[in-house]
């Protein structure tokens, strides 16, 4: 992505309001990012959108550590959508590894058989058929259109969120989930020029992820922490419902990734006996399994034998 032309520095001000709200934002954190940005594989111009498309559905609740190895072996193996999708979804469940929530890994190869079919295998620039691909939703259509194509699309993901809810909204966290009110903010901020509202897009994004943090946020180091209305309020404390959890120990989750696990080391069908192993629950254990087998994300066979899908969960979207 190319660094646009950087918009006049605003005067800051206490209380960001209106159409200055933006303007007294860009600047600072648009320079901040131009000299703290991580060197990351997908933000390089050779990843192309295919590796931006890619990194977008790996890095959903999964930090950029774990994401990266995975990563360089997905594009090393799949450069272009037609590779994914001329291999069977289970192998890119195979190769997604122990990123966790698997089900992203055939909703990416869903992805990547309908840009071979409807687009040459290309992605898509245009927003509307981004959003029409299987598996993309509101948030990856604006950030692949955004950060492929530098397109101008308000962005939102946790970390975006996290930090209009601190500097403009003036509350500790967002809501659980995106609202429209959130929307019509993002939108409010979002750059009138082009190339600007692209850089904006990964800025504020970055600024949550290193700065402004769910926990033990660095105010100190922050671009706009004297414009801050979360700050400038005393840092009051969340009052909302209470946060997701992310518990993991015991949970379904946990005992689906161990039979998961179990699949993607074999080559050939699994029986029952083995993925029994893997769990000592009985109940949890075949509810676990059944929920992989309703997901699509393994194949029963005749004869209790269990292996990771050859054929697509869903039919073909037209």
């Amino acid at each position: 992505m190319t660094a646009p032309t950087k918009p006049p520095h605003s005067s800051p001000s206490d209380a960001l309001s209106g159409a200055s709200q933006g303007e007294d934002l860009h600047a600072p954190v648009i320079d901040w990012f131009d000299a703290h940005a991580r060197d990351l594989p997908w933000r390089r111009p050779e990843a192309g959108a295919w590796g931006v498309m890619v990194s977008e559905f790996m890095l959903q609740q999964t930090p950029v550590n774990r994401v990266l190895p995975v990563y360089e072996q997905w594009l090393a193996r799949w450069p272009r959508p037609a590779d994914l999708a001329a291999e069977a979804p289970g192998e890119a469940v195979r190769a997604w590894g122990r990123l966790g929530y698997p089900r992203r890994a055939l909703r990416l190869h869903g992805a990547a058989l309908a840009i071979t079919e409807r687009h040459d295998g290309d992605v898509p620039t245009d927003h509307a058929q981004l959003l029409a691909l299987p598996g993309i939703g509101e948030y990856t259509a604006a950030a692949v259109a955004s950060f492929a194509y530098g397109q101008r699309h308000p962005v939102l993901d946790t970390n975006v969120r996290r930090v209009f809810a601190r500097a403009v909204t003036g509350v500790q966290y967002p809501p659980n989930a995106t609202t429209a009110a959130e929307r019509r903010l993002a939108r409010t901020l979002l750059p009138e020029d082009v190339p600007t509202a692209a850089r904006w897009a990964a800025a504020s994004m970055e600024l949550g992820a290193l700065v402004c943090t769910a926990k033990n946020e660095t105010c100190g180091r922050c671009p706009i922490a004297a414009q801050c209305a979360w700050r400038l309020a005393g840092k009051p404390e969340h009052d909302g419902p209470p946060r997701r959890g992310q518990t993991y120990a015991g949970t379904d989750r946990q005992v689906r990734g161990k039979l998961l696990a179990v699949l993607r080391e074999a080559h050939a069908p699994v029986p029952q006996a083995a993925l029994d192993r893997v769990w000592h629950e009985p109940v949890q254990r075949a509810r676990a399994l059944d929920g992989l087998v309703s997901d699509g994300l393994v194949e029963p066979l005749p004869g209790g034998l269990f292996r990771l899908p050859l054929t697509p969960p869903h039919p073909k979207s037209p």
